[in-house]
């Protein structure tokens, strides 16, 4: 009568175990190359989306400079108007954020 041991042996020796080791093997390295594949092509959008990133940040630098130069130069022409803009802008700036009793 075989041992629990022999059967076990014969059956890991089987045709049958013997290609599902291959089918295994074979499976992994399927794996394995559409893991390398889907890193390649997530590496060249992350790299797109920081390029991206990069052009609308500079983007946004040189929008926030010409708001600047616009800004300094209107003050420049009209230095009353822009003091009495100021003042309004903190009265009511003030009026809204004081706790009212």
């Amino acid at each position: 009568m075989p041992t629990p041991q022999d059967t076990f042996r014969n059956a890991a020796n089987s045709p049958a175990a013997r290609q599902a080791a291959d089918t295994a093997r074979s499976m992994a390295e399927d794996a394995g190359d559409a893991a390398e594949r889907f890193s390649d092509k997530a590496g060249a959008q992350f790299a797109k989306a920081q390029d991206r990133a990069q052009t609308m940040a500079a983007d946004a630098q040189d929008m926030a400079v010409d708001a600047y130069d616009e800004a300094h130069a209107a003050v420049r022409r009209n230095p009353l108007a822009a003091i009495g803009i100021a003042l309004g802008i903190g009265f009511l700036f003030g009026a809204l954020t004081t706790a009212r009793r």
